[in-house]
């Protein structure tokens, strides 16, 4: 494990839960609030998603359209924040929290692992303008990342004073000259499929940045062998560490 970066050895502290601690079979939808209280009562950090309602209201849901999570057609973006809550997760009685009653929920009781998740750079503009302030009023551990540089670039010319992260994948030698050059932007962290790992990228990260890896998403005994030898932390789903 490497030595996080003054202020951040709360990233890697403890496993991070995988869109909260959810289980279906129990009730328990991901990206819900059942799902963050239950990482609360179990002690892990939180990973969530986050997109961009209509209005600008930042909410908390994995998917740009709705038919696996909400079971009706459409795209998140092109609703309201009222619209999205009155969807329902899963047939259950939750509904897409907004980022804002996560953080009300959590209220720096764990660490929160916020992705950002883009459409393209021009359907993205303002999103941190929408987001950054939600954000930045938070008074606890709190980390935001993103597979697309663009919302990166935005968070760090918003002056978001919080670790910003890369979400990436993949071994081949372009993409990993790709999230070098993401990373040495303006990036604290990165996040990397366990499936991918390892890689020169991730080497280069923690040996010479001497910058945290956690990984995702981490569900067998292998995944945990995996992330533990080769990242500082799992982001894991499916059982309890």
């Amino acid at each position: 494990m490497v030595d996080a970066p003054s202020g951040l050895g709360w990233l890697t502290a403890r496993p991070i839960a995988h869109r909260g601690l959810h289980d279906r079979a129990r009730g328990i939808p991901e990206n819900s609030l059942a799902a963050f209280r239950a990482a609360i009562e179990g002690g892990f950090a939180i990973e969530c998603d986050i997109h961009r309602t209509r209005d600008g209201v930042p909410v908390v849901f994995h998917d740009h359209n709705l038919a696996r999570l909400a079971g009706v057609s459409g795209r998140i973006d092109d609703l309201t924040a009222a619209e999205v809550s009155r969807l329902r997760l899963f047939d259950t009685d939750e509904a897409p929290p907004t980022l804002a009653a996560l953080l009300d929920l959590v209220d720096g009781r764990v660490p929160i692992v916020v992705e950002a998740k883009g459409i393209d750079a021009a359907a993205d503009a303002g999103f941190m303008d929408d987001a950054g302030p939600v954000l930045a009023a938070y008074r606890g551990p709190l980390a935001l990342m993103s597979f697309d540089h663009w919302l990166l670039d935005q968070a760090g010319e918003a002056g978001l004073d919080l670790p910003i992260g890369l979400t990436a994948e993949g071994t081949r030698p372009e993409a990993l000259e790709r999230h070098r050059v993401v990373f040495e932007r303006r990036c604290a962290f990165v996040s990397y499929n366990v499936h991918h790992l390892p890689n020169a990228f991730v080497t280069w990260v923690r040996d010479v940045r001497r910058a945290p890896v956690i990984s995702w998403t981490v569900r067998t005994p292998s995944d945990v062998e995996q992330s533990a030898t080769h990242a500082d932390q799992m982001t894991f789903e499916g059982f309890v560490p």
